[in-house]
């Protein structure tokens, strides 16, 4: 039977998110609508929740939420390949595959990257280039919160493929909210001696269940760099450090905490407009790397599902509890003022 209504939570500005009933469109040709089975809370839905809108992809009234999983319940016309009854994770974005940084193995950058929200819903709609290029079947078997971490879990899945780590290095991860504890765990998995920093002490222990060798506090730090260089061979400082937690601060931190010769990825965005004071000398004389890393493509995607069906991550460390959809716009405001205990939160909007 063909759905015509939903419930979904829709964006009307900032910190207001109402769970109201909405009008389902026609399926379009190579569309298929998605049953969600299981949506994740994200770090980013909580900055778009307090801010209100997102300058690329949401401008209220909206619908929102970008990491989900759950059943194919309609096709539209076009849609071979796939049918009713099918389970999937889908990404939040596709590439054109025919512009300028997509002809140079950049679809992260398409200049015309067609992105998806509204998983925070009883079903989402997804467009026919997201059905075509990045929508992948899971198993029967695999539980719809786990494959709605592919996403997240292919933005460091990207990050990781310009930053090798070699086994044996020691890697320094700045943030831990769920990107840097995805980072904590691959590093660990790639055979590095993980330190974590962070300001949570829950969030710490988390890092300690995922492998990190050592964790610090850094509200306790008055030098972070040091405390982190001093757990380091020779005192030299992390062979490679990862920023995740999207401050300027923390920016510099990751700079100044680096060895000579070393990587730093500077993962964590910004705002627009954000600037930091660079030590040119020590970029120049030690011969730093410093990097950026944005988003995910559908290689990474892909590269994340498998994992996740393998059961390498420990997917259940990073989903805190369970919440109805009704009960979404409380969460998101508990996460908007730094809810310490909660990672991520599992949606089922059918319940």
């Amino acid at each position: 039977m063909t759905r015509t209504f939903m419930q979904a939570a829709v964006l009307y500005g900032a910190r207001d998110a109402r769970i109201e009933q909405v009008r389902l469109p026609a399926l379009q040709q190579g569309e298929v609508r998605v049953k969600i089975e299981a949506a994740l809370t994200c770090g980013t839905d909580v900055k778009v929740f307090r801010r209100g809108e997102h300058a690329r992809m949401i401008r209220p009234p909206a619908l929102f939420g970008h990491e989900w999983a759950g059943t194919i319940e309609e096709t539209g016309p076009d849609t071979p390949g796939w049918k009713t009854g099918d389970r999937v994770a889908g990404a939040n974005s596709a590439p054109c595959l025919h512009c300028f940084y997509c002809s140079k193995n950049h679809p992260e950058l398409c200049e015309d990257l067609l992105f998806l929200n509204g998983a925070y819903a009883e079903a989402v709609t997804v467009p026919a280039r997201i059905v075509q290029r990045n929508l992948y079947r899971i198993p029967a078997d695999m539980p719809a919160e786990t494959a709605a971490l592919a996403e997240p879990l292919a933005c460091v899945v990207h990050g990781l493929q310009s930053l090798p780590i070699q086994s044996g290095e020691t890697a320094a991860v700045l943030g831990l909210g769920p990107i840097g504890l995805m980072f904590v765990k691959m590093c660990v998995l790639a055979g590095a001696r993980v330190i974590a920093v962070g300001r949570r002490k829950a969030r710490l222990c988390l890092a300690e269940q995922l492998g990190a060798a050592y964790t610090l506090e850094e509200t306790g730090l008055s030098q972070p760099e040091q405390a982190v260089r001093a757990l380091t061979e020779g005192g030299h400082g992390p062979d490679r450090v990862i920023e995740a937690a999207g401050t300027p601060q923390a920016w510099q931190t990751a700079i100044g905490m680096v060895r000579k010769a070393g990587i730093v990825h500077l993962f964590g965005g910004c705002a627009a407009g954000t600037t930091v004071p660079l030590d040119t000398h020590r970029v120049h004389y030690d011969a730093l790397t410093l990097q950026g890393a944005f988003h995910h493509t559908p290689a990474s995607f892909q590269k994340a599902l498998q994992m996740l069906q393998q059961n390498t991550l420990n997917a259940s460390a990073l989903l805190s509890t369970e919440i109805t959809l009704a009960q979404l716009p409380q969460m998101l405001a508990r996460l908007a003022e730094g809810e310490a205990d909660i990672v991520k939160a599992v949606v089922r909007p059918g319940s």
